[in-house]
């Protein structure tokens, strides 16, 4: 007997459809199993597909699973968001906030709205402190995106491993590099091979800065993802990071990503310093797309 799932898609960190990264969120997972969670986000073939669940803590709104068209994530911030926005349109925030158990722990999305009342979009909190886990050769990094080693900037920080719950490789990139930028298979499965503690994950995310405002690019060709329109689970540890440089409590950055694909997004990354360390929260608009029903 076949088994009816609903599902919505929607366009997140983005106020125009058709913009933004697409994701797809299936309001009510129970009764999936892992290999069906799979299958359906490498049908879907975006970037990310999430799967709702309730919650293990009745405190929280739900559980959600995140998975790639490869594999399963343990957090990741357009799909945070998107997901939150389609749960608090079903009237399931609390004081305004969503919160979502996932495998990188509790993530809260504080919700966003219009004069009207009207759900606009929200910021995620990233579920982890900022951690800086080592440099990355900047041939390396130049390799895998298709530059030369004097693209890439060491002058405010090296190529680094940075994570706030997902993990990145993160490297200031000039401005036309970063526009010419392109993601090489191979480089990427040189990395991967002389780097078995990553598991088969080796995402790279660029960034080319003018003040507060930055443009960056990330690609994933590893995951199936060649290049991602937009990454919050990136640019909220590159907040972290560029605060990390200086000796401000707080900074916050206006960053554009997605426009060499077309689809343009805008994302607000933030970054505090606390008492357990930085901790990063990355925000934006979501527009609903679609609905439909998927037959398994």
């Amino acid at each position: 007997m076949s088994r009816s799932y609903e599902f919505v898609t929607l366009d997140v960190f983005t106020t125009t459809p058709f913009g933004g990264n697409q994701l797809a969120v299936f309001t009510e997972a129970r009764g999936m199993t892992d290999g069906e969670m799979q299958a359906l986000a490498a049908e879907f073939n975006l970037s990310e597909t999430t799967f709702v669940l309730p919650a293990e803590n009745p405190a929280h709104t739900a559980r959600v699973r995140i998975f790639n068209r490869r594999a399963e994530m343990p957090f990741a911030g357009h799909p945070s968001l998107g997901t939150a926005f389609t749960l608090a349109q079903q009237g399931r925030a609390r004081d305004g906030v969503v919160r979502l158990e996932m495998k990188a722990g509790l993530v809260e999305v504080h919700i966003d709205r219009d004069d009207a009342g009207v759900i606009q979009g929200g910021t995620v909190v990233a579920p982890q402190p900022l951690t800086l886990s080592g440099e990355v050769p900047v041939t390396e990094v130049a390799a895998c995106a298709g530059l030369t080693a004097s693209d890439v900037l060491t002058t405010a920080h090296m190529p680094l491993f940075v994570s706030a719950g997902n993990p990145y490789v993160i490297a200031e990139v000039t401005g036309p590099a970063l526009t010419r930028a392109s993601p090489q298979i191979a480089s990427f499965q040189q990395s991967i091979a002389t780097r078995p503690e990553l598991n088969g994950r080796f995402a790279l995310h660029l960034y080319a800065r003018n003040g507060s405002q930055l443009r960056a690019r990330m690609f994933a060709p590893l995951a199936g993802t060649m290049e991602d329109p937009a990454t919050g689970s990136a640019n909220a540890p590159l907040a972290g990071l560029l605060l990390s440089l200086t000796d401000d409590v707080s900074a916050n950055f206006d960053i554009i990503q997605g426009v060499e694909m077309g689809r343009p997004s805008r994302l607000r990354a933030s970054a505090r310093r606390t008492q357990d360390g930085i901790r990063v929260s990355v925000g934006g608009a979501c527009v609903p797309m679609f609905r439909g029903v998927a037959q398994l």
